[in-house]
């Protein structure tokens, strides 16, 4: 059995939201104020039994329509689906918990429970004559809450709520939900053996070595363990009557003051008598931290991040303890669920990995039935595969929900769902800590590099747009693959994240010889396309078309000039001929790059141009190609232009050049206002394409 789906309505920031549920580990990640924590306080509501039910006028959705709120009064309700697991033995005991709950009794079985807050029938008609005449929504609240809110009750039914059936305490019990928050501390709750629940576990695992004995029958298991027990009874007696036997002397001087003061009478007198029990002696064990080299340590000396994985380490062996048949009997849990909220906030990354890895380990070894984890932490995210991803997000002020590894498989076709499956593992394989940002922020531009990557930042300075201030994150995809990550993203599509995505592309014009076998495209110059097209090929990136401008909802493409655009580095140069800022300490051919920037301040000749290229193969076909191009489409200026980009472009190192640019390009942003500050133009397609990211829509 698993809780596999949780309709939420009119709770906190939730207006009406169902949320699927898996089998095993849930992680819920997003943004802040999405909904995440409030999702585990609904799944609260019905399986903590240490939680609060009468709930407050803020639990209560606050943006429900007035008209709507002049209709009824709110009520809040949760409903949470559970369904029969693969491979369930519907003879366990958790299919008989859940019999009074069915709501489908042929397999795969399905149980409902539902947690309700509402004002009672009864009060209904006095509810709408204090609020028919209230003009805004804060009114409305404030009468409910001065004036009915003491009257709310909460009930909560199980199996078809139209029959009313309430929930019976026995049952529920059988759910042991044990909630983590992210604000605790640990040391205060756990790490003595004063506190009740490392009581308990120790209780539960002292003698283990016999308790996990298969070898031997629970009737031998009980002798021994009566042995045991026996044999530290003598012990501790002897103990005691040593204690006694110290105190011999010191006992009459004690109990003289007892004769003086008159407490002696009645021919009897105070003494000292004592017991020591096993569960007694707990309460002296400490948490210790023991080193390689010998030492120890107080676990209250030790980091939290360490201290919060022993106290869930340790709560999951309580968890284990209350679950245990044997041990419990009738009162054991059949239904341990473990929540807990931002695991990583006293954890570095190579402890969180961990803490993924051991709560697998646990719902393996069946110690806990399903896991809930709130998280922001892209690590986490990182490390769990998609189809454990649940994503809530805000769009236009309500909650949304998303999920990753749904949306891999929605159409029809073979070779599309093919192309899907391998899409998922691209994604699955290649969503390391950094791309997972994705699934977190607001609005995305995908970039193909990491000269895009470490430029763009920059260039939205320039253009005097703050990324960070629009929630923009830009992901770095590592070539021509946005199609695999879009699938996260296709609003026209069920299941995705619907962000607005910006994709930059670079339009990597190349050519291949008509005539020769088994030729491949190369790259070419802008001024070489469709040249000579009676012996070569041509080719531009054609893969982002589809999402150019106004052709999707939420995805849009951006790219260089068609007809003069090559690479992000080519263009850079093409727009800003005479910026000697992009002369970097790491660019080959220095001088000669300087010299043709001066030539265009100057607007040399075209030949002067030409003249300066040093003799090399690569330049010579720069000077034959600007010779035959058309020249309707590429006057003088135009060539001029293409030659520094093209020239640039052959200096360039590029991830070295990229952080050096920005470095340089940040330095003459602090002199704007000044006589030393240069100017710089964001190419085209990268400002089109940050203008449209940041445009509120």
């Amino acid at each position: 059995m698993f809780i596999s789906s949780l309709k939420i309505k009119n709770f906190r920031n939730f207006d009406d939201i169902s949320i699927d549920l898996r089998d095993g580990v849930n992680l819920l990640i997003g943004q802040n104020n999405a909904g995440k924590s409030n999702l585990l306080k609904a799944l609260a509501l019905i399986f903590d039994s240490t939680v609060k039910k009468q709930l407050s006028i803020n639990d209560i959705y606050n943006n429900i329509p007035l008209e709507e709120l002049k209709v009824h009064s709110p009520k809040i309700s949760v409903t949470v689906l559970l369904s029969q697991s693969e491979n369930e033995d519907l003879m366990g005991d958790e299919l008989v918990t859940v019999s009074n709950w069915l709501t489908c009794l042929k397999e795969p079985y399905t149980a409902q429970i539902q947690y309700e807050f509402f004002l009672p029938e009864d009060q209904e008609e006095k509810y709408k004559k204090y609020i028919k005449d209230v003009s805004t929504q804060e009114e409305a609240r404030k009468i409910i809450n001065d004036n009915f809110i003491r009257l709310y009750i909460n009930k909560t039914w199980v199996g078809n709520p139209d029959n009313q059936v309430q929930i019976d305490g026995d049952s529920l019990n059988k759910f042991d939900f044990q909630f983590l928050e992210a604000i605790r501390d640990v040391e205060r709750d756990m790490f003595s053996g004063k506190n009740t629940l490392l009581k308990n576990v120790i209780d539960f695992f002292i003698d283990y070595d016999v308790k996990s004995d298969k070898s031997i029958s629970i009737e031998e298991q009980s002798k021994k363990i009566e042995t045991r027990k026996a044999d530290f009874e003598t012990t501790s007696h002897d103990l005691i009557e040593k204690l006694k036997e110290r105190l011999k002397r010191g006992n009459k001087e004690i109990l003289s003051y007892a004769d003086d003061i008159g407490a002696s009478f009645d021919n009897s007198e105070p003494n000292f008598e004592g017991k020591i029990t096993e569960s007694e002696l707990y309460s002296v064990l400490q948490l210790i931290v023991k080193q390689n080299t010998g030492m120890s340590i107080p676990i209250s000396n030790n980091g939290l991040g360490y201290n919060n994985l022993i106290f869930m380490s340790l709560l999951l062996a309580k968890m284990q303890v209350d679950s245990d048949g044997q041990y419990l009997g009738s009162n054991a849990k059949v239904f341990p669920i473990l929540a807990i909220e931002e695991p990583e906030a006293h954890l570095h990354p190579t402890m969180q990995f961990q803490l993924i890895k051991f709560l697998k380990d646990n719902l393996k070894k069946k110690k806990v039935k399903q896991v809930f984890i709130t998280s922001h932490s892209t690590h986490i995210t990182s490390s769990t595969q998609l189809d454990d991803i649940i994503c809530l997000y805000k769009k236009n002020g309500q909650s949304e929900v998303a999920y990753p590894g749904k949306v891999f498989f929605d159409i029809e076709e073979d070779k599309s769902k093919k192309d899907k499956a391998n899409s998922k593992k691209y994604v699955q394989r290649f969503l390391d800590a950094t791309k997972s940002n994705m699934l977190f922020a607001e609005k995305i531009i995908l970039v193909e590099g990491i000269a895009e990557q470490l430029l763009i930042p920059i260039f939205a300075d320039y253009l005097g747009k703050s990324l960070e201030e629009n929630h923009v994150s830009i992901i770095n995809v590592g070539g021509r693959y946005f199609e695999h990550f879009l699938y996260l993203f296709d609003s026209n599509k069920d299941n995705t994240v619907n962000r607005k995505v910006a994709c930059i592309t670079d339009i990597d014009p190349t050519r291949k010889k008509k005539k020769e076998h088994n030729e491949k495209f190369m790259k070419c110059y802008p001024f070489e396309m469709n040249v000579d097209s009676i012996n070569y090929e041509y080719k531009q990136n054609t893969t982002m078309q589809k999402y150019e401008k106004g052709k999707h909802s939420n995805i849009c493409s951006f790219i260089q000039d068609k007809q003069y655009g090559r690479t992000l580095e080519y263009q850079i140069a093409f727009e800003n001929p005479t910026c000697k800022l992009l002369i970097t300490p790491s660019l080959s051919n220095n001088e000669e790059l300087r010299n043709l920037m001066d030539f265009y301040e100057n607007t040399k000749k075209l030949d002067e141009f030409l003249d300066e290229l040093s003799d090399t193969k690569e330049n010579k076909r720069i000077k034959q190609s600007i010779d035959s191009c058309d020249a309707k489409i590429w006057d003088d200026n135009s060539k001029k232009k293409a030659i520094i980009a093209s020239r640039y472009l052959n200096s360039v190192g590029k991830g070295e050049n990229a952080l050096e640019l920005s470095s340089i390009l940040r330095d003459n942003l602090c002199e704007k206002g000044k006589a030393e500050f240069k100017v710089f133009n964001v190419p085209t397609y990268i400002k089109d394409a940050i203008d449209w990211v940041c445009e509120n829509i």
